[in-house]
């Protein structure tokens, strides 16, 4: 069986037809409407010259046509690029640029930002504007359905496994890189899927097929809702793509602002079985809600919900613990990055569970120190993860930097993601933080996430970012960025001495600046520049020094 998403999809359309693929509000859409719709819309992808590797930006938030539009793309065998919508017209012009796109979807709402910077973009010439309500029109723009509408479906056409897959990923510093993947190679990353739900992997369009018939004549068609968007690989991938495999049904949600309340009420309405999120910046909020429904008599009912992804920001154990407390279901916590899969955390009701940031560790994954050696577990010593396996190409027109993270080590091909991590005798990988967010204060590497792992156990805190500030004794001092939970009255000085009996003394923060909330992206990524910019007050505050 070909490895490439528009044959696999095609197989699922032509098998479970009637079956609904995906849900936006009101409208539904089955499985023979979503391969029609994207047939006609990668026609017209092909009438404008859109073939094989030809970059097309989907700019847009999560929607059906989000999808039909990825679909589409994959059928003419050209390649979507992910933008992300909460961009500033610089950011905005840097990626479609950068990119060299020659076509973009979007939000009628988006069309001032791309008035604004459509003269210094000549590759773009093709635009496919989705109405949202706005009141928004850019001039010479296809309406998206009355181009579907106008349009004869494109036959199905011979694709490649070497066609490209590519996704935008910000990183944690500078603008943000294509990561460029073998087709092949990266869609049957995506069938590990069907290992963790306990299903044979097809090997043949047949073996496929017999199992969507068997899952629908169960009732086990999956019920798929990415909490986070579609813009990231978290969403698009683990939300998206790999239960689109399994004939799912992916109900998506108006993302502008997260509604913890209005997700979990979809879930009730929809049935969802299975939810994707990404770490603690949508799970907390997620329990929270759960917790107020019950207190104020009205719980939601989640029976439904049996299988939870979480990857991109780590999920504490605490908040694990909270939300199978309503739901009895398997939380998949995975360790990686658009770049490279790492580890895994499983757990459910009667599941030992590993703690926060503890992974075991993925076959294929390895830790090497700074002078090239194998860390060995047990001793202590931290080192870069590198994961082999589904290893990217490149990234797109960054040689250096591609060249600085794809290696090749002992004969074997890895990503160096950047993340730090230490090998537990027992064999599972425990998580430090990524390499060039580390501390230095006094001497001492500091990774922020244990710090702020911890500052977020505390009972008052909602939600903490570290970072390291210049200091004139230390190099840098630990300043924690924190937001309270609800009518929590906590001062700086007060969570410094709780934190005091799990941190060891110079990781502990010497200042804790409390502010309304946290800024995060909307896949719940941390903002560390936001928080660099409020630490910098501290620098002349007042809270005493923290010292051993």
């Amino acid at each position: 069986m070909k490895k490439h998403f528009a044959d696999i999809w095609e197989i699922v359309a032509d098998t479970v037809p009637e079956e609904i693929a995906l849900v936006h509000g009101a409208v539904r859409r089955t499985w023979r409407e979503y391969d029609d719709r994207a047939a006609r819309l990668a026609a017209v992808f092909a009438s404008a010259g859109f073939g094989c590797n030809s970059k097309v930006a989907l700019y847009a938030y999560n929607s059906n046509e989000y999808l039909e539009s990825q679909f589409a793309l994959f059928k003419c065998r050209a390649v979507a690029v992910n933008v992300n919508y909460r961009y500033l017209e610089q950011e905005l012009h840097y990626i479609l640029e950068n990119s060299d796109a020659g076509a973009v979807v979007f939000q009628a709402g988006f069309a001032p930002q791309i008035t604004a910077i459509r003269p210094q973009l000549p590759k773009l010439r093709l635009f496919i504007e989705i109405e949202d309500g706005s009141g928004e029109h850019l001039d010479g723009a296809l309406a998206y359905e009355e181009a579907i509408a106008g349009a004869t479906p494109m036959p199905r056409i011979e694709r490649s496994e070497d066609d490209i897959y590519m996704l935008y990923t910000g990183g944690t510093t500078g603008y943000p890189k294509g990561v460029m993947y073998r087709m092949g190679d990266f869609c049957a990353g995506r069938f590990r899927t069907f290992d963790l739900r306990g299903l044979p992997r097809p090997r043949s369009v047949s073996d496929l097929a017999m199992l969507l018939r068997g899952l629908k004549a169960e009732g086990r068609l999956p019920r798929s809702l990415p909490a986070c968007p579609l813009m990231h690989g978290t969403g698009l991938w683990l939300g998206s793509f790999q239960p689109l495999f399994l004939g799912a049904r992916v109900v998506t949600m108006d993302n502008r602002h997260f509604d913890p309340h209005g997700l979990w009420k979809t879930v009730e309405r929809e049935k969802i079985t299975e939810i994707t999120f990404v770490g603690d910046a949508f799970a907390r909020p997620m329990l929270a809600a759960l917790e107020q429904a019950r207190a104020g008599g009205r719980a939601y009912d989640v029976s439904s919900v049996n299988f939870m992804v979480s990857s991109g920001v780590m999920c504490s154990l605490e908040v694990k613990r909270g939300l199978l407390e309503f739901c009895d279901a398997t939380i998949l916590d995975a360790m990686g990055s658009t770049e490279g899969a790492m580890g895994l955390s499983i757990m459910g009701r009667d599941t030992p569970a590993y703690s926060t940031a503890t992974f075991q560790m993925n076959e294929t994954t390895k830790v090497f120190t700074e002078d090239g050696r194998e860390v060995v577990p047990g001793t202590g010593e931290a080192g870069m993860i590198a994961c082999s396996g589904v290893v990217p190409l490149c990234y797109f027109k960054d040689p250096e930097k591609s060249e600085r993270t794809f290696r090749t080590v002992n004969g074997r091909r890895y990503t160096f993601g950047g993340d730090y991590a230490r090998i537990n005798a027992d064999g599972t990988l425990e998580l430090l933080g990524r390499g060039n967010n580390c501390i230095n204060t006094g001497g001492e590497k500091v990774f922020p996430e244990e710090v702020e792992e911890v500052m977020k156990s505390l009972a008052d805190v909602a939600d903490c970012l570290v970072v390291g500030v210049a200091d004139a004794r230390f190099g840098q001092r630990i300043v924690a960025v924190t937001s309270l939970r609800g009518n929590a009255k906590a001062d700086a000085i007060a969570l410094i001495a709780q934190a005091r009996t799990r941190l060891a003394s110079y990781k502990l923060p010497r200042d804790v600046i409390i502010v309304p909330e946290v800024r995060r992206g909307p896949n719940g990524k941390a903002d560390y520049q936001w928080a660099r910019t409020v630490a910098q007050p501290v620098l002349f505050s007042n809270v005493p020094a923290n010292t051993a």
